[in-house]
């Protein structure tokens, strides 16, 4: 796990104050606790990091789970008692993980994923404006575009601009500045800029810019517009900062209603994350999804014994592992233990990182999820793709995460009805069980995402040194899912020593490097036949 503590170690202390503020901001929105979103953020770092299968997945407590615990702890009576339907949930997520849930991952198109990667960098832009210039009214981790006190995205952004703070703003501008030089020249330099991250040395000066700027009264920081971490006086003060569950309550049916809630939306948004990590992953490692769920389980029910939040794995926190550089689990890990250190030992250092300099950090995270580029590319693979992107990512800014991702996901069923109500689609596999490894998977005339979860299985199943004949000359319509899975095993393969023979309209391919130039060659040279597998 630590083979790799070069790159990881410098990406867990990014992932670090990326969620140090985001712990607090969702427990505020929350209407719970501080405590218990740190709480939530050590669980789902040190516990849930190591027992996952996911290699770059960070896992903490989640904004879209914000609105259903500000609920919940109302309706039924406590703090304390919504914590027993934490640890009830996380049982569930145990069971969900025994029954195999995890498979519905698989069935969430690649152009919703992405629709929803654009999605939340759009909306970690979009969110971090007023913190950037000072205007701190709102908790960071409201992600809803319509928000508790009748203000929205936009007009938050509006109120920013009308009451910018100069010393946040200026520290804003240097952080960002350093950022983006780190990233772009530095790094480029010299090794030291790869071990030394820019977004530590952001944070620093943004310390030493509120140290010396204290006494200038129009250049200071006032406190409104710093971190805020609980700071304990002694053990025991510490201990007091602890809230455990409340048992005698757990006949109550509203408490096994909320505690199916969590499960329920805690599992899709950390199955959502693991597709969404797994495409970002550059080494196209693939998450075991039902492991992952028995770790939320098992994370999610020491949350709340312990007096966190609900956890689910993040696609901010793990963006930004990704980003920085994150090989291997032990960054997630790191990033925990650094919570739990820092609250114990240094909270009064924390409490001097100016939140506009975090809101530069999170600029970047944000840019690098929705780079302009990527809508020119979702155009371009065509309306199928393109369509249950634009409606992701809309739906993502202007109402939330699960609704947005909702609306992207029944267009795109909509648009597979279309096809399919033109053709019949199934996955044909011959000649598996001769003893030779010699397997023949022939694809159907339409293969879509719906296929994409049994063709996965099957590729995946296939043994090293073995030989692979895919025949896809009946095939008029590949999904760009199925491409790109098909694309992915081309580098599985050769780790695994399988070679692959392509047999398609154009003729015979032996190994092929790219399948999506491959099947653009076959259009080009075969446009007598009605091909649409590029989508």
């Amino acid at each position: 796990m630590f083979k790799y503590i070069k790159n990881d170690l410098p990406a867990s202390i990014v992932v670090f104050f990326v969620a140090l503020p985001l712990c607090l901001g969702i427990a505020l929105a929350s209407g719970a606790p501080l405590f218990s979103g740190l709480i939530a953020g050590i669980v789902g770092g040190i516990l849930v990091g190591s027992l996952s299968g996911s290699q770059i997945g960070v896992s903490g407590p989640a904004a879209g789970l914000a609105a259903i615990v500000l609920t919940a702890i109302g309706t039924l009576g406590g703090f304390e008692n919504f914590l027993v339907a934490v640890v009830l949930g996380g049982i569930i997520q145990i069971i969900f993980s025994i029954l195999k849930a995890g498979v519905i991952a698989y069935y969430f198109p690649s152009s919703v994923i992405k629709g929803m990667l654009t999605g939340i960098g759009i909306i970690i832009i979009l969110k971090q404006i007023p913190h950037f210039f000072g205007y701190d009214e709102d908790p960071e981790g409201d992600f809803s575009f319509f928000q508790v006190d009748g203000e929205n995205t936009f007009s938050e952004i509006l109120n920013a601009i009308n009451s910018i703070s100069p010393g946040a703003t200026i520290i804003a501008i240097i952080a960002l500045a350093i950022l983006i030089l780190w990233d772009k020249v530095l790094s480029k330099k010299s090794k030291v800029f790869k071990l030394i991250q820019g977004p530590l040395v952001a944070v620093v000066c943004g310390i030493l810019y509120f140290v010396l700027t204290s006494d200038n009264s129009y250049l200071a920081i006032s406190s409104e517009h710093l971190v805020s971490v609980p700071v304990p006086e002694s053990i025991e003060s510490l201990k007091g900062l602890l809230r455990f569950p409340n048992f005698g309550v757990i006949g109550n049916p509203e408490i096994w209603i909320t505690a199916f809630t969590i499960a329920l939306v805690a599992s899709l948004e950390t199955l959502l994350c693991v597709e969404a990590t797994d495409k970002l992953d550059p080494y196209k490692r693939t998450t075991p999804t039902n492991k992952e769920l028995f770790a939320q389980g098992i994370g999610n029910s020491v949350s709340g014994l312990l007096g966190g939040l609900p956890v689910t794995q993040v696609i901010v926190r793990s963006s930004a592992n990704i980003q920085s550089g994150g090989r291997t689990k032990a960054s997630a890990i790191i990033h925990g233990f650094f919570l739990l250190i820092s609250v114990m030992l240094i909270p009064r250092l924390l409490n001097m990182i100016p939140l506009s300099v975090l809101a530069a950090i999170l600029f970047i995270v944000g840019y690098k999820l929705a780079k302009p580029g990527l809508f020119v590319k979702m155009y371009h693979l065509g309306w199928k793709q393109f369509v249950p992107f634009v409606v992701t990512v809309l739906g993502i800014v202007f109402t939330d995460l699960l609704i947005g991702i909702g609306l992207g996901l029944a267009v795109g069923i909509v648009v597979i009805l279309i096809k399919s109500y033109q053709n019949s689609h199934f996955l044909h596999i011959e000649d598996k069980s001769n003893g030779a490894h010699k397997i023949k998977m022939t694809l159907a005339e339409e293969v879509t995402f719906f296929n994409k979860g049994a063709i996965l299985k099957e590729l995946d199943s296939l043994p090293e040194n073995s030989y692979l004949e895919l025949d896809v000359r009946k095939t008029r319509y590949l999904d760009n899912d199925i491409i790109e899975i098909l694309d992915d095993f081309s580098e599985k393969a050769k780790n695994k020593n399988i070679e692959i023979k392509l047999i398609s309209e154009r003729g015979v391919a032996e190994n092929p490097e790219s399948y999506i130039e491959f099947f653009k060659l076959d259009i080009e040279q075969n446009k007598h036949i009605e091909h649409d597998y590029t989508n």
